[in-house]
């Protein structure tokens, strides 16, 4: 046997590590209990669309310009556009909970500091799309163009 599988673990070490987790423990408790939200203050947004997203029967996802309705402005064919409809699908989930319909548009908003964020008033859930990295943002801010995205 070697040396070292004849020594207690120290001792002290031992107690610090306890310490450590039980530090890290009471404070996630006590930010549960009073509620605490980090302060982040929120820049104005830059520019904002309200969507409206429906299923096709062929299983597309047609995206519209709450304010005109007749004219899609993105179609995401079946197996296309995956970001984008699996987490409006999750948002759909969220409504379908709540008692929501489809009907309240999404605001999505690029603000001055160049966040880009996708809301659901009608739930209160609001998404910083920027934690799903560039590419996913993406697939979100070509929603912004004017013209739409791609169809």
């Amino acid at each position: 046997m070697s040396e070292i599988d004849q020594e207690p673990f120290p001792r002290g070490a031992l107690i610090g590590a306890a310490a450590l987790i039980s530090c890290a423990l009471a404070a996630t408790a006590l930010a549960r209990l009073t509620a605490y939200e980090q302060d982040r203050p929120s820049a104005p947004a830059e520019l904002s669309r309200s969507l409206v997203f429906a299923d096709r029967e062929d299983g597309a996802v047609i995206v519209f310009d709450s304010e005109d309705l007749s004219e899609p402005i993105a179609v995401l064919a079946s197996g296309e556009g995956g970001f984008v409809r699996g987490l409006m699908r999750g948002m759909a989930r969220e409504r379908r909970s709540m008692d929501v319909g489809a009907e309240p548009p999404f605001i999505l908003a690029r603000h001055y500091d160049g966040r880009l964020t996708l809301t659901d008033r009608a739930t209160g859930r609001l998404i910083e799309l920027d934690a799903f990295g560039e590419t996913n943002t993406e697939s979100f801010a070509v929603l912004l163009n004017p013209l739409g995205g791609e169809t």
